[in-house]
């Protein structure tokens, strides 16, 4: 192999040139750092060279797993906080402008930022100096202002790749459907979309119920945590100009307005045969109950499935490992001892309630109130009879929890010459010019969450990051080609989310321009 040379801003390099693989860090290591980790190192353009956790256990199986592999992690490898990393790289930077590289850590090219989305932007906004390339796990940010407040801060700082958690765009299903539609035109003009995401009956009640996304003071909104991705999956196919046509301006919405409700997970449901119950493992409907955190987690998934990965694993981190190296038997008694786990509403300081997830709580119980059906209506006028994309049309989108389906999405699209129906596996279209049905089911990577989506967005991050650093591309080129989104649009796409919530609480239809406009300039 040749020798690799460091011009310490462009990173690692063959002698003769060719780059070397992307060095990553990954900030948060959850289920979605995990998944961003495997998706770096399946996709063989980059490897994991630090991971920042401040849980120990978390921390250290991220590490086993895709850095350190059976030795002891070395000096830069592993930190307990973000401002450590920081502080880490501000110093392998300095010793890099004084020659002493020798005794820096590993040189890191990006970071995929998978911290508590009330974090992103603080965390985003300290890495902006560090001339890193970022990925930023959906949502951007909990409120309008941070969103904003990144934008601005990316933009202070020589520019460098930016991705967000989108995935939607990037799984081989979309970007098919997007091509029949916007390329192809295999259904003429589009009049309107129907889009679902149907969360799933347990899952919403284990992550927005019982979980870390239950209460929208301390995160966020279900549209935003939940569905985010989904409006701008609309806007992506509805406003982004089609490919070869980037010089034409995006068609923005004209009005936006939505209904929802927190309409099945409130008190007023629960059973009476529960009594005053507040936990699963004290209720007297512990093995019939539909949401019953016995049956969901120990019955459905561990005994069952033999599942010690997600969900279970989120309940407990450590049960993979006390399975592998206890047993079944130790793997159940931990988890049951986990949902046992509970709050008195009126002793428990309501910081500490709220600060954490209660896997076993009872879902009638709960102290959540996001919306578990939403309903969102975006629609457009004419805006230039010379592009077909640019005329009226109409989308709707509808999250709900209480669905078979689990994050399969599915919908509708209706044209001026025919109709496409969807789900996350199959496309239909039927042509009413000829009255034919053509159907279409593109290869799914087994092993990628989201349909090969977060795969799909590792790859092009990637890919991105080593066109810039090998001198190919610039940014603004990279960005486009591999990305194809702006971290303006990304903006954009999440004040579409905030517009919609602020039609639902005021119950009134917000027109997207002036609103835009005003909020740019009170926030701006």
């Amino acid at each position: 192999m040749a020798p690799l040379l460091d011009d310490h801003n462009g990173g690692l390099h063959n002698a003769n040139g060719s780059p070397t693989l992307c060095q990553v860090a990954i900030i948060g290591a959850g289920s979605r750092g995990n998944a961003y980790a495997a998706a770096t190192i399946a996709s063989r353009l980059g490897i994991v060279v630090a991971v920042v956790e401040p849980i120990d256990f978390k921390r250290n199986l991220l590490g086993s797993k895709y850095i350190w592999k059976g030795r002891k992690p070395s000096t830069g490898e592993a930190f307990k906080d973000w401002r450590g990393f920081i502080e880490s790289q501000r110093q392998s930077n300095a010793d890099a402008a004084g020659s002493h590289a020798s005794t820096s850590p590993p040189r890191v090219d990006a970071v995929f930022v998978c911290v508590r989305d009330e974090l992103h932007a603080e965390v985003v906004t300290a890495l902006a100096p560090l001339n890193l390339h970022l990925m930023c796990e959906k949502p951007l940010a909990t409120t309008l202002q941070d969103c904003l407040r990144i934008q601005k801060a990316l933009q202070s700082y020589p520019q460098k790749i930016f991705a967000i958690g989108h995935v939607l765009r990037y799984s081989p299903h979309n970007l098919l459907l997007r091509d029949l539609v916007l390329n192809r035109k295999v259904i003429g003009d589009v009049l309107s979309i129907e889009h679902t995401e149907p969360v799933g009956w347990w899952h919403f009640a284990h992550s927005y119920v019982r979980g870390n996304w239950r209460k929208e003071s301390y995160t966020a909104p279900s549209l935003l945590t939940k569905s985010c991705h989904d409006i701008d999956w609309l806007l992506w196919m509805l406003c982004s100009p089609p490919p070869g046509t980037d010089r034409l301006a995006p068609h923005l919405p004209t009005t936006i307005s939505s209904t929802g409700t927190l309409n099945l997970f409130r008190k007023s449901r629960k059973p009476v045969a529960a009594g005053s119950a507040t936990n699963c493992l004290s209720c007297p409907l512990q093995n019939t109950c539909l949401y019953s955190a016995k049956r969901i987690y120990l019955d459905r998934h561990l005994l069952k499935a033999k599942n010690t990965d997600w969900p279970v694993d989120i309940v407990n981190p450590e049960i993979e490992t006390i399975h592998s190296t206890q047993g079944p038997a130790a793997a159940q008694q931990a988890l049951l001892t986990s949902l046992a786990e509970d709050y008195d509403a009126s002793k428990t300081p309501t910081c500490d309630i709220e600060s954490r997830p209660w896997f076993g709580r009872c879902v009638w119980e709960s102290d959540n109130d996001v919306c578990d059906d939403q309903h969102v209506l975006l629609t457009w006028e004419d805006e230039d009879a010379a592009h077909p994309a640019r005329k009226a049309k109409t989308a709707s989108f509808h999250m709900i929890a209480s669905t078979l389906a689990q994050c399969e999405r599915r919908g509708r699209i209706y044209g001026s010459t025919g109709e496409i129906s969807y789900d996350s596996s199959r496309i239909t279209v039927h042509d009413f010019t000829n009255d034919e049905t053509r159907r279409f089911a593109p290869e799914l990577p087994k092993h990628s969450h989201h349909g090969g989506g977060d795969q799909g967005l590792t790859e092009q991050f990637l890919k991105a990051v080593e066109a810039v650093e090998s001198g190919r591309m610039t940014v603004g080129e990279a960005q486009g080609e591999y990305l194809g989104v702006t971290v303006e649009e990304a903006v954009r796409s999440h004040a579409v989310v905030f517009a919609a919530e602020e039609a639902r609480r005021t119950a009134r239809v917000v027109g997207w321009r002036e609103w835009w406009e005003d909020v740019q300039a009170r926030m701006g």
